[in-house]
């Protein structure tokens, strides 16, 4: 059976990404139905789907084109090293599937950017809950080193990877 290391630093808990502050997240719900003119999201029965909007529906951003008119990204991805360079197209390929599947489900789950960097490429996002699962999910594929820092109070997460 082959033993799989944590994605985290040895030594520290991981914490639930949950329990902290989002500026960007509602403090109650909308009243009623919305939708957002600019990606076409739903908000219906407390949270953002895909769909068709009500015809009662009004027309509210949504936290994630929120943070994407603000560049204000919630998780940031590095990736970096001699083995990225030399395969950087395949890696950014499961970057951008890994992040495909997840707006299926979760609208408010989306890539605002990709960087490239000197030393390899940073990638921003809407949610911290997507960038530690594409850094997951590079470090699952592709093995390396994998970093990842959360900042509780900002509701923030930092992820770096390399090989």
């Amino acid at each position: 059976m082959k033993h799989r290391r944590p994605a985290f630093r040895e030594g520290q808990k991981e914490q639930r990404l949950t329990d902290t502050k989002d500026s960007y997240r509602a403090t109650a719900k909308l009243h009623g139905p919305a939708h957002c003119p600019r990606c076409g999201a739903v908000y219906v029965h407390g949270r953002w789907t895909w769909g068709l909007a009500p015809e009662d529906a009004a027309s509210e951003k949504c936290p994630a084109c929120q943070r994407i008119e603000d560049n204000f990204p919630a998780g940031y991805v590095t990736l970096k090293g001699p083995f990225f360079a030399a395969h950087r197209d395949e890696v950014l390929s499961l970057v951008t599937s890994r992040e495909a599947r997840a707006r299926e489900e979760h609208p408010l789950q989306r890539i605002i950017g990709v960087e490239s960097l000197a030393q390899g490429v940073l990638v921003t996002t809407t949610d911290i809950h997507l960038a530690r699962g594409i850094a997951r999910s590079v470090h699952e594929a592709f093995k390396g080193n994998l970093d990842i820092t959360y900042n509780p109070d900002d509701q923030f997460v930092r992820a770096t990877w390399s090989r």
